[in-house]
Parts: structure tokens; C-alpha cells; sequence
């Protein structure tokens, strides 16, 4: 029945900017109103909508304003550069700094690499793809430079 995620929503304080911000991700516009806009990020299969609101300043927490997109693991390894290239800077998330992400989670023996970073209202913006799905053993949260070569 589920295939997949169609859309999810996250708040802005201004609608413009946000739209500035998002088309450097090189989503495309799908539609626009007043104080609405929705990405696409796979076209006909998902988007995301931006909605200029004053709801942005509720406090992060991983429940609230975060998307996680899945790139191919191939991408992941080029990701920090991309996005850079951008203008946009890299956080420090789980302890790992910048420069030694993209980073690896592991959670119940599933390791997954992500990159993370934020658009101009602190929302938590993640690349991520999967890299094992039956770990033996849980895994350490380690950079993918160190899964490599633990793992190659």
C-alpha cells in the first residue's frame, strides 16, 4: 500500500529567501502562493512544502523541522563538496565536525552515511543513503573516510 513519502512541510520566516535557499539544492518550484511553496524534490512523487509562518521559533528537536534526503551512496562520497559549493556550510552533528563528514550511524545494526546542514531558519537538513543493513554488530558513529576503511 505505502510506496513512499509524498510530502513533507517545514516553516520559514520569509517565504523569498527560503525559495533562493532551496533552488541552490536544485529542487524546482511546483507551486507558489502568497506565503506557500511547495519543491519538488522527486517530480510527481515528492516535494516539500515551505510555509512562511512565526511557527519557526519553536526549538529544534529531531521530531520537528527535519528532512532527511536519500542520495545514492555514490553521491554521499561527494556531498560535502556539493554542497559547499553552494555557499552552505556543513554542521557539527553527533560530535563530528565538518570536515570529517559525511559521518556514519548506526542504529540496531543498520549503518547509514549522512551529511548534515541548515537552511536560513535553522531547520536540520540531512543527505543520507544506506550503507549496510545487516550489521552483525551495532556500529560506532564514525566518519565515512573511517567506515572505508574499516569496512574495504
Amino acid at each position: 500500500m505505502i510506496k513512499g513519502l509524498y510530502e513533507a512541510h517545514l516553516p520559514v520566516t520569509n517565504l523569498l529567501n527560503s525559495i533562493e535557499f532551496y533552488k541552490k539544492l536544485d529542487l524546482e518550484i511546483a507551486y507558489q502562493h502568497e506565503k506557500l511553496a511547495f519543491f519538488w524534490i522527486e517530480k510527481g512523487h515528492s516535494w516539500l512544502g515551505l510555509w512562511e509562518t512565526d511557527k519557526v521559533d519553536t526549538p529544534y528537536h529531531p521530531s520537528l523541522r527535519h528532512i532527511a534526503w536519500h542520495v545514492d551512496t555514490k553521491d554521499i562520497r561527494n556531498a560535502k563538496e556539493w554542497i559547499e559549493s553552494k555557499g552552505i556550510q556543513i554542521i557539527e552533528t553527533f560530535g563530528i565536525p565538518p570536515e570529517k563528514q559525511p559521518l556514519v550511524l548506526s542504529n540496531t545494526r543498520n549503518a547509514h552515511a549522512a551529511i548534515y546542514f541548515q537552511d536560513p531558519d535553522g531547520n536540520l537538513l540531512e543527505l543520507m543513503t544506506p550503507l549496510r543493513l545487516d550489521l552483525s554488530e551495532n556500529a560506532n558513529i564514525m566518519s565515512l573516510e573511517e567506515w572505508d576503511e574499516k569496512n574495504n
